[in-house]
């Protein structure tokens, strides 16, 4: 691990204290676990956006076979 040292505000530091005592943990470990989450959603929403935007992105391409056509085939097999 390595050490960081971070500025709180004094309610932010007050609620910490409470929330560790309250469930058994220290507060570096509340801290981490936060921002484990925070890191979890960032990469879950980019994954999202990407996705977003790449939807529908060959719809106006007329060079490509018709996908219904194509699927009515394999589904004979």
């Amino acid at each position: 691990m390595v050490r960081t040292q971070i500025y709180l505000t004094e309610n932010q530091r007050e609620e910490l204290a409470t929330i560790a005592k309250t469930v058994g943990k220290k507060q570096s470990e509340l801290i981490r676990e936060a921002i484990d989450r925070l890191i979890d959603q960032s990469g879950r929403g980019h994954r999202e956006f990407v996705l977003r935007k790449a939807a529908g992105i060959w719809k106006d391409r007329t060079d490509l076979p018709d996908f219904n056509s194509v699927r009515a085939e394999w589904d004979r097999s």
